[in-house]
């Protein structure tokens, strides 16, 4: 009978361990797969450009130059 429990506990353990295995690669196939759709579908927005932002006249150029620099930060990729 303890042999029996043994092969019973590393049975279970092992279709476990593989639903697991199973259960995550297919996950990331499907993340991947999802991914390539989104990338393959969504356009390429670059709405934040330089060249289209009305600064106001009461912003000083100091000011504005750091809006400026942050901007180009934050879109170079």
């Amino acid at each position: 009978m303890n042999n029996n429990l043994l092969a019973e506990a590393i049975n279970l353990t092992l279709f476990g361990m593989g639903f697991v295995f199973v259960f995550l690669a297919l996950m990331v196939v499907v993340t991947t797969m999802m991914s390539l759709l989104v990338k393959r579908y969504q356009p390429n927005l670059n709405l934040a450009t330089t060249s289209n932002i009305e600064l106001s006249s009461n912003i000083d150029e100091r000011t504005e130059a750091i809006i400026k620099k942050a901007i180009k930060m934050h879109t170079k990729i």
